[in-house]
């Protein structure tokens, strides 16, 4: 079962939440469109269902709202900031807004992050390269939820990678992945909703396939052993060990490169006690003007994006998706008729609105 909110609301609930930790208005408001644009697009293992992660965290010292991210290190097109144990949305919003900056002085911007937390979903940082005219990349890595192939012990992150670029008669290309089979939020909604997991999602303690969610999310938590499967699963049947690779290049880029934490040095616990997690991330932007003419580029893309669009369809389909139209239409569905939040999530945002005294109305009305 599911509770029908309206967007709009929804965010400045959020927003109201963050401010509560001493965030500014516009610092929470950047927090909590962060996760609404997750909810808007379909991808609720990173919407609003995260919130309680960063209360918790906020609440336990082990993210610092008020740490301001810092650049230690830049040169006209690349930087190194440091989040400072701060929020991921924080960090991830101002690295953003200086790789586009380079990007439109130097064509192209790359910038890394250390020391960061949960950024939300990777897309939010390409869609706003995208918003100014450039072609967006942006990656992080993340807690150990997967084992490499072969493995039964959870070393790498989820590691997700997005590109977003311009078009002209077709919606942008928008593409937002795990490196991973499913985020660690997917099997938490298969486990709220009482579901088994399709075979192949993850493993157990002794690197079987299982499709128990709770068990999965039980071992994770208590580092008893198994995880989620790197894209294409188990073994080297479906090419499994190149979701591993990716996973390895997206930890290359962002912990590596930025003299930051990876793999399971990541959100590593120190004497049995929550510590920073020292997430990373890596954003670029390219200036298209400066490879080729903006409109050629642009023309380009839309005739890739129809011939796919138009090729021959699989017996029974009637349609060919590219990258991002599916979240595209059922942002504009959930913006018209409501985002459905399981009953669940609902009831954690009550408890999260009594305990931070803020009022919460958010349920979508026949007016609005």
């Amino acid at each position: 079962m599911s509770v029908l909110v309206d967007d709009q609301k929804l965010l400045n609930f959020i927003q109201s939440v963050f401010e509560t930790f001493g965030l500014s208005q516009n610092t929470a408001r950047i927090c909590a469109d962060n996760l609404v644009m997750a909810d808007l697009r379909g991808i609720p293992s990173h919407g609003v269902a995260r919130l309680k992660r960063y209360t918790d965290g906020m609440k336990n010292g082990v993210i610092f709202p008020l740490h301001n991210p810092k650049v230690v290190q830049q040169t006209a097109s690349t930087a190194t900031v440091d989040a400072n144990d701060g929020l991921g949305q924080v960090a991830g919003h101002f690295a953003t807004r200086l790789v586009v900056e380079k990007a439109k002085n130097t064509g192209v911007g790359i910038v890394t992050v250390r020391n960061s937390n949960h950024y939300g979903i990777a897309g939010y940082y390409s869609n706003m390269i995208l918003q100014q005219g450039l072609l967006g990349i942006s990656m992080t890595n993340s807690a150990p939820l997967v084992v490499p192939t072969f493995g039964k012990e959870m070393i790498l992150g989820t590691n997700p990678i997005s590109l977003a670029a311009p078009t002209l008669q077709n919606r942008p290309f928008f593409l937002d992945m795990a490196t991973s089979v499913v985020p660690r939020g997917k099997l938490e909604v298969y486990d709220r909703e009482e579901k088994s997991l399709p075979q192949g999602w993850a493993v157990d303690d002794k690197g079987k396939v299982t499709t128990d969610p709770g068990q999965v999310l039980h071992n994770m938590l208590n580092r008893i052993g198994g995880g989620i499967l790197p894209l294409g699963g188990e073994g080297e049947l479906y090419s499994g060990y190149k979701g591993y690779g990716m996973a390895l290049l997206v930890d290359i880029l962002c912990g590596v490169l930025s003299g930051g934490a990876y793999a399971d040095l990541i959100n590593a616990p120190k004497n049995t006690k929550p510590a920073p997690a020292r997430v990373s991330h890596f954003f670029m932007a390219l200036k298209i003007e400066t490879f080729v003419e903006k409109k050629i580029f642009q023309t380009k893309l839309d005739d890739l994006i129809n011939r796919l669009k138009n090729s021959a369809k699989a017996e029974g389909e009637d349609r060919i998706f590219i990258h991002g139209e599916k979240e595209y239409e059922r942002r504009d569905h959930y913006m018209k008729e409501g985002i459905p939040l399981q009953n669940k999530v609902y009831q954690t945002l009550e408890s999260i609105a009594a305990e931070r005294s803020v009022q919460m109305n958010i349920k979508k009305s026949a007016h609005d």
